[in-house]
């Protein structure tokens, strides 16, 4: 094939004409990984000399440079990073769908894996599985409890099929299908004994001057108590323990007098009222909408369709309720 000219665009069957293959995205995450052709080949199982042919060949039929090179090994350019981008999409979803196949060929019903955020969690995608898999028994599903920015990206790397959860800001909202579920409604937890506990509506000023276990500064529902400090004008509190794991932080507020936000769902599944104190507040608290989240130009595995379907069918439920 004649090389391409710098200005010439691939036509839709690029990866036919320039005879891309499966040896190719492997090299080009073994060489993302290693920024070392010799250490890349090894990877490989197969000789720099070989390794070398493979990338100058399709360098050539592209027309672009992909790698880099200089004394200490070799870096992607900009061509090289959108290679070892969708080359790392490919392979993993090529995984996915061996162990589909398999999973099929074992008399089971495939595989689903689902990212959630903590509140749905709890209940709504706790009975959408069990709907699933009274339909599909032998259906082999996977559940990821993250934050949403943990969420999206392992969604846009293949790595989950569906995600309950938020779009972050800084990810192109084209990319996604959005179905909005609603709100989650969080809660100030501290333990049954609490000076606070006592008080039929403690001050949120009072509640600062306690140590306090939250999420880390990036998470929604940080972000919403720290609204909720400045837009009262209050300074936040001095002794603060950062941690996303909701048990780390029940723990700690049933043993001292650390306070703690989570969503009022988790709240009731996890504090039992002889140790718990749900501190009432003097406005609603709440986190943005979040919803059902799949990948606008990916097909979905007939385990991750069945899961959706339910999880509509529940989420409109709730709302005829």
């Amino acid at each position: 094939m004649p090389r391409l000219g710098p200005h010439d665009d691939l036509g839709p069957d690029w990866f036919l004409d320039v005879r891309l293959k499966c040896r190719h995205f492997e090299l080009f995450v073994a060489l993302d990984d290693q920024r070392n052709l010799h250490r890349a080949a090894t990877t490989l199982g197969i000789s720099q000399p070989a390794a070398s042919k493979l990338l100058g060949e399709l360098e050539q039929r592209l027309g672009v440079r992909l790698f880099e090179r200089h004394s200490r090994g070799l870096d992607p350019n900009w061509y090289g990073e959108v290679m070892v981008r969708h080359a790392r999409d490919m392979l993993s979803s090529l995984q996915r769908t061996g162990t589909e196949l398999n999973a099929l060929r074992h008399g089971n019903a495939g595989t689903v894996t689902v990212g959630t955020v903590m509140d749905p969690a709890v209940t709504l995608l706790t009975q959408a599985l069990e709907a699933t898999r009274r339909r599909l028994p032998g259906l082999k599903v996977s559940v990821d409890v993250d934050v949403s920015q943990a969420l999206i990206v392992d969604l846009l790397d293949g790595r989950l099929d569906l995600a309950l959860c938020r779009i972050p800001a800084g990810f192109d909202a084209g990319d996604f299908v959005f179905e909005e579920i609603g709100e989650e409604a969080i809660c100030v937890v501290c333990r049954r004994d609490h000076p606070l506990a006592q008080e039929a509506s403690p001050d949120l000023a009072a509640m600062l001057e306690y140590p306090w276990s939250l999420q880390p500064g990036g998470a929604l529902m940080r972000q919403r108590f720290n609204y909720l400090v400045t837009y009262h004008g209050l300074v936040p509190p001095t002794q603060i323990v950062e941690t996303s794991d909701i048990l780390m932080s029940l723990a700690q507020a049933a043993a001292t007098d650390t306070l703690t936000v989570t969503t009022r769902k988790v709240a009731e599944l996890l504090c039992d009222p002889k140790r718990y104190c749900l501190l009432p507040t003097r406005e609603p608290l709440s986190v943005q909408p979040y919803g059902l989240v799949t990948l606008r130009e990916k097909r979905l595995s007939p385990g991750a369709a069945a899961l959706t379907t339910q999880l509509r069918q529940i989420i409109q439920q709730q709302r005829d309720a």
